[in-house]
């Protein structure tokens, strides 16, 4: 029997891997992705939910990173500028650590790298006399402000993989790899659905996007020696009660020159992190430890008034980054940067190409899948030219003025859903805007009263939106929903999880019959 014959295979449901999708299937490529478990379940939903050039990379000389990294947070700026938004960033300065003429210095570089921004530029700050400085200690007496982007980042990855499907991809989640091996100059591939059957494939090219797991792939599955290497290095994060008034963030210098981020979070809360520790076992299996709980807690209470301790955690992540191995004895200083390898068959020269991806980061995800087509486009000659760059995400779509990465932009939007669902309160609409842009009419469709939207299921969800992610977004359980497609895990209570167990499982039982 004929198999099935495809231009890409792609392991891993990460930013990489739908990031490669996306790109590959518009091109006009037949595309299948592959994910062990939920989109975004492991590293690229532990971020620290920014889209960034990466400030402190100047201190290692990674300049062409940062401008690299500049660059795509302007593009992607425009293409999600309703799970996107533009930050400022607060640099409370004190005398024991970097001198303010180096700070000074690196912020004109971060201004200087990328001249085509449209964020606004750095500046010294005054923290006695403006708001930035309100709940910090009164002995931060100065600093400056630089801006950034946070990014809603699992869902980020959903909407590549919607953009990919959109193009024609298939994308496969619950799906475990099982096999490949190259057969007449093609690879044949197994690959085990969440039904638990199994299928086989073939493929002309195959991408290894899988993260901390590349390596296991790899010499496990394919019983290849690939060159390059990873290193892996956790980094954690806690969620407290909220520390500070505004939505600016605040990036703290330590005493052991780590920084640390202090983000808002979800309107109650604020974000602390990132922890950089050297990891070895399972990443599955990556939690915070109490050390790094406390170490996060010491670093805020360095600068804020209101000081936190351990039990105050409401909820913690830990992220394994596959990072590539440049030898650099401090976590740290290892390249965000990411490799591209190829190997081949070295007996023989016609054999299909496997692409492996190491390291990487969020804010370079587009850019990074427009240079994996880019190298496989000779192994793929028919693919079509590279289309990301100006193209707009799924939902991104929330302007009208031709200039959609605003903040303008969006509040208009939002007053454009408040009008038109007036009957809706306004945190509701500002909830779905922020995670669904202009697929939010599709969610609330005709409805001009709040039963319209079916079933209430607690706090603010219904029906028609959780029907709306596991039609469209691949949810198939609860934690897939309050966890990545939203954040509503901080806000409901076991009796709403229930609840949502129980109609998620009936509206897939009701679909499948």
């Amino acid at each position: 029997m004929t198999k099935k014959l495809i231009d890409m295979f792609i392991i891993g449901g990460g930013i990489n891997g739908a990031g490669i999708a996306r790109d590959a299937a518009g091109r006009g490529l037949s595309v299948i992705l592959v994910e062990q478990n939920d989109l975004a379940s492991a590293t690229s939903s532990a971020s620290s939910k920014l889209i960034h050039g990466g400030l402190r990379y100047l201190e290692y000389y990674q300049f062409s990173l940062v401008r690299k990294a500049l660059i795509e947070r302007e593009l992607l700026l425009k293409s999600a500028p309703h799970i996107i938004w533009p930050t400022r960033f607060v640099i409370p300065h004190n005398q024991f650590q970097r001198p303010k003429w180096l700070i000074r210095l690196g912020l004109f570089l971060y201004d200087s790298l990328y001249l085509g921004k449209k964020l606004k530029s750095s500046r010294a700050v005054n923290l006695q006399t403006e708001a930035y400085g309100t709940d910090l200690k009164p002995g931060y007496k100065s600093g400056f402000v630089y801006s950034d982007c946070r990014v809603h980042d699992s869902r980020l990855v959903v909407l590549n993989a919607q953009d990919a499907a959109m193009h024609g991809a298939e994308i496969f989640t619950q799906t475990k790899f099982t096999s490949a091996k190259r057969v007449h100059n093609v690879w044949e591939i197994s690959y085990q659905t969440a039904d638990g059957k199994t299928h086989i494939v073939q493929a002309k090219t195959l991408v290894n996007a899988a993260g901390p797991w590349i390596e296991g792939i790899n010499q496990d599955k394919l019983k290849l020696d690939v060159k390059g290497g990873t290193r892996l290095i956790a980094g954690s994060h806690i969620i407290v009660p909220k520390l500070f008034d505004g939505d600016q963030c605040y990036l703290f210098q330590n005493s052991d020159n780590r920084v640390v981020f202090a983000i808002p979070y979800e309107h109650k809360f604020t974000m602390v992190g990132t922890t950089d520790i050297p990891f070895e076992g399972d990443a599955s299996q990556a939690k915070i430890s109490p050390a790094e709980t406390a170490y996060l807690c010491d670093v805020a209470n360095q600068y804020f008034e209101k000081q936190i301790k351990p039990t105050d955690v409401k909820w913690s992540f830990t992220g394994v980054r596959a990072l590539f191995d440049d030898d650099e004895k401090d976590a740290k200083a290892v390249t965000r940067d990411y490799r591209l390898d190829i190997q081949r068959d070295q007996k023989n020269p016609e054999s299909a190409p496997l692409l492996t991806v190491y390291g990487g980061k969020i804010t370079t995800f587009r850019h990074l899948g427009q240079q994996v087509c880019q190298r496989l486009r000779i192994f793929l000659p028919h693919m079509g030219l590279d289309w990301t760059r100006h193209a707009i995400l799924p939902g991104g779509d929330i302007g009208g003025d031709g200039d959609i990465g605003t903040n303008g932009d969006m509040a208009a939007f939002v007053n454009k859903l408040a009008q038109k669902y007036s009957f809706l309160p306004a945190a509701y609409i500002l909830r779905l805007a922020t995670h669904y842009g202009s697929k939010t009419f599709d969610i609330l469709a005709d409805a001009t009263q709040i039963e319209h939207l079916g079933t209430h299921l607690g706090a603010d969800i219904y029906a028609a939106e959780v029907d709306y992610v596991v039609d469209h977004e691949w949810v198939t359980c609860t934690d897939d929903f309050i966890w990545r497609r939203t954040r509503l895990g901080l806000h409901i209570d076991a009796k709403i999880v229930k609840t949502l167990d129980a109609y998620i499982a009936a509206y897939k039982n009701a679909k499948a019959s």
